[in-house]
């Protein structure tokens, strides 16, 4: 029976898939978004990337009333689907038919 260490190919085979694990892990936990009652509520931050806009432009669609949101003490956050739906409703197509 061999002695395992630090050098041993096997061992370093595993410490590597064990660091790729940990990053996935990692990058899972990050993007992670609980679902509260079937609905997925995302912050601010989340909408500006989603969205690719600034801070200041997520509050200026809220003071517009473009975007609805739910403010819990200081707290804002938004529903997914309210975004998804906004974004459904102000799609304008380009495609323009030839008769």
């Amino acid at each position: 029976m061999d002695l395992l260490t630090n050098d041993n190919e096997e061992v370093i085979e595993q410490q590597q898939m064990i660091m790729q694990l940990r990053n996935r892990i990692e990058s899972i936990l990050k993007n992670y978004r609980p679902v509260m009652n079937g609905e997925i509520y995302l912050a601010g931050e989340d909408v500006c990337k989603l969205l690719h806009i600034s801070k200041r432009t997520l509050q200026q669609y809220r003071d517009d009333k473009i975007l609805p949101y739910i403010q819990i003490g200081g707290k804002i956050i938004y529903k997914e689907t309210d975004i998804l739906t906004i974004l459904e409703h102000n799609y304008i197509s380009n495609s323009k038919h030839c008769l």
